[in-house]
C-alpha cells in the first residue's frame, strides 16, 4: 500500500520537523492548558506537495495508525491559508477510501483525471476536525481526547482539502496545506466526537431561505458539547444550534451555539453549559441570503452552498460516543422545523446575531 503509517511518517519526516507545545487556541472563551513536552508530540499530516490544477480539486490524503497502540488526539494546529484552502476536514475512518497517497474525492467537483476518484473513507466515516476562513489552532479541554489507533475503530485519519484557488501554483509551486496533529499516548478520561448536521436543498433567486435540520439522540448516552462551528459559503449570515426538550408538555430550546459563518470558521466555545441525552433533539438552522438572480443549491463547490453546524463533545470513555456522527435532512422546500410535530416555537431570534 502506498499509504504510510502514523509511525512511519514520523520517522521518515523527523528530520525536517521538531515538537512543539504550545500554540495559540481559543476554548472556553481563554488560554487552556499545555500539557507537559513530554506528555505531547505532534505529527504533520500535510498534502506531500501536491499540485492542484484546478480551482474546486478536493485532494484526499490518508495515515495509518499503528493498530498496538492507543493514541489520543488532544489539539489541531492549522496549516493553510483561505487564499487556497477554502476548507479542510480531518475523517476518522475503518478504511481509507482508497490505497493511493491523493485521490480525488470531491463527489460532483472538479476532479484531476490523472487521479483515482474515491470518498475519504470506504468505511466507518466520521468528522474529527474542520477548518475554514483562516481559523486558528484549536485545543481540547483537559482530559479530552479523540481516541485513534489500537482499540478504537479510527484505525485511519484522512484529511481532506478543498482548494478554491490554484493561482500560487501556475509557476509550479506545490501544496502541503494540512494540519499538525497534537496527541499523547495517556489515556484520556473524557472521549471527544463530533455530531456534524447539514441539510441539502436549495435556495431560490433573490430570497432569504431557513436551511434546517434536527434529529433525536436515541443512544443511552450522556454527551457534553463544549465547541461548535458553523460553516456556509457566501450566502450564509447566521448558523444556530439547540437542544430541544420536551418540558411541561412545551418544547424548551436551549442554545448551543450561533454564529456569522463569514467569520473565522472555528471550534467556538458553546453558549450554554448543557447536556444531551436519550430523547432530546438538536436542531440547527442556516440563515441564507441571496440577492442572485439564480437558485442556489447544496453542492461541493465555491459557487453552491453548503449548510452545516458541527457540535464538538465529549462523553465518559468508558460508555463511548454516539454512534451517530451525522444529522442531515433534505431542506428547502421539502423540510422546514415545522415538518415535525415536536419542534413548535423555535426562539424568534435563531437567525438574528
Amino acid at each position: 500500500m502506498a499509504v504510510l503509517s502514523f509511525v512511519q511518517r514520523n520517522l521518515l519526516r523527523s528530520k525536517f520537523f521538531w515538537h512543539f507545545v504550545c500554540f495559540a487556541f481559543f476554548i472556553h472563551g481563554q488560554q487552556g492548558f499545555a500539557q507537559e513536552q513530554e506528555e505531547i508530540e505532534t505529527f504533520d499530516l500535510l498534502m506531500p506537495n501536491v499540485l492542484p490544477k484546478k480551482a474546486e480539486t478536493y485532494f484526499c490524503t490518508p495515515i495509518r495508525i499503528d493498530s498496538d497502540t492507543d493514541y489520543y488526539l488532544v489539539g489541531f494546529v492549522p496549516n493553510a491559508t483561505m487564499e487556497t484552502a477554502h476548507h479542510m476536514l480531518l475523517y476518522g475512518c475503518e478504511e481509507p477510501g482508497s490505497d493511493e497517497e491523493v485521490w480525488n474525492c470531491g463527489e460532483m467537483a472538479v476532479k484531476d483525471p490523472s487521479l483515482k476518484s474515491a470518498e475519504p473513507c470506504k468505511k466507518g466515516a466520521q468528522v474529527i476536525y474542520a477548518w475554514a476562513h483562516d481559523a486558528p489552532a484549536l485545543q481540547l479541554p483537559p482530559g479530552v481526547g479523540f481516541h485513534v489507533g489500537g482499540r478504537s475503530k479510527i484505525q485511519y485519519i484522512t484529511l481532506q482539502v478543498h482548494y478554491a484557488s490554484v493561482d500560487r501554483f501556475a509557476g509550479g509551486l506545490r501544496d502541503d496545506s494540512g494540519v499538525f496533529l497534537k496527541y499523547t499516548t495517556i489515556r484520556q478520561p473524557k472521549s471527544a466526537g463530533v455530531l456534524l448536521m447539514g441539510t441539502g436543498g436549495r435556495v431560490s433567486a433573490n430570497s432569504v431561505e431557513y436551511m434546517e435540520t434536527a434529529c433525536k439522540i436515541n443512544e443511552d448516552k450522556v454527551i457534553h458539547p463544549f465547541a461548535f462551528r458553523t460553516h456556509t459559503h457566501a450566502l450564509g449570515r447566521v448558523v444556530s444550534g439547540y437542544k430541544v426538550s420536551r418540558v411541561n408538555r412545551r418544547d424548551e430550546w436551549k442554545l448551543i451555539g450561533k454564529q456569522d459563518p463569514q467569520l473565522p470558521q472555528m471550534f467556538y466555545p458553546v453558549a450554554n453549559n448543557l447536556t444531551l441525552s436519550k430523547g432530546d433533539t438538536v436542531a440547527a438552522r442556516c440563515t441564507m441570503v441571496s440577492n442572485r438572480n439564480w437558485v442556489t443549491r447544496i453542492g461541493m463547490t465555491g459557487a453552491d452552498e453548503m449548510c452545516n453546524f458541527y457540535i464538538m463533545y465529549w462523553a465518559d470513555s468508558r460508555k463511548g460516543v454516539l454512534d451517530q456522527k451525522h444529522c442531515f435532512s433534505s431542506g428547502p422546500p421539502n423540510y422546514y422545523w415545522d415538518t415535525e410535530d415536536y419542534l413548535m416555537n423555535p426562539p424568534i431570534d435563531a437567525s438574528q446575531l
